[in-house]
């Protein structure tokens, strides 16, 4: 998707724009205008009139250029984790043993949030209730991801390497954590360091890989 060129579709008004006149987003702001709103309000408080005042565009912008706010939502998704799951792709065909693999892809998890914090304020409110976008998050990256990772995970489990536990539990026992890349306001007041930067915060979430994934695999971390 193209990122640097004037969205096509906001509509304006015949003869010359005025002074105040704001320019036409590109689609790389419509992008991200709208994943803030959405992340804020959530999908459903999100409305097309509340989307439209943010970008700066006609009301029926969005219907005329994405078909629906659902297309919208999903073009903003998919603009954010298409390049996620092929990097999580190659790890998972990458020639590690499966200690390697649980420990990269967990890493590669927390880093991306790092990239895209509002990213994770939306999906932990879509993961908490049943929706098409759920089913559109676990069919499109959650799935494919977890798919070719369980069959490691589970000889780790019978190596005892890693706990016994199931699937979900072990799921949200590493999502959850995703908090301390993306709560900043409340891990300024738990100590972290200041000013907070791209660098400190890709720091961040290679300490908490380690954290979690030596929590759970010991000295089979590595």
């Amino acid at each position: 998707m193209a990122t640097g060129e004037p969205v096509a579709g906001a509509v304006r008004r015949p003869g010359r724009p005025g002074t105040d006149a704001r320019p036409v987003p590109t689609e790389a702001e419509v992008l991200r205008r709208g994943m803030e709103a959405f992340a804020e309000l959530g999908y459903d408080r999100t409305s097309a009139r509340e989307l439209a005042k943010r970008l700066g565009v006609s009301h029926n912008f969005i219907n005329d250029r994405y078909g629906s706010k659902a297309h919208f939502w999903r073009a903003i998704v998919d603009s954010l984790l298409e390049h996620d799951q092929k990097e999580r792709q190659r790890l998972l065909e990458a020639d590690l043993g499966d200690a390697e693999r649980v420990h990269a892809v967990i890493t590669h998890f927390y880093q991306a949030a790092v990239e895209a914090p509002l990213l994770a304020r939306l999906l932990a409110d879509e993961f908490g209730r049943e929706s098409e976008r759920l089913d559109y998050l676990y069919t499109q990256y959650l799935h494919p991801t977890l798919g070719p990772l369980i069959p490691a995970i589970e000889r780790l489990m019978a190596a005892g390497a890693l706990p016994t536990v199931p699937i979900d539990v072990l799921f949200f026992a590493v999502f959850s954590p995703v908090t301390a890349l993306v709560q900043l306001p409340l891990a300024r007041r738990l100590g972290r360091k200041q000013p907070v930067t791209r660098e400190s915060q890709e720091c961040a979430a290679r300490d908490l890989a380690d954290l979690i994934v030596n929590g759970l695999l010991g000295r089979h971390a590595r």
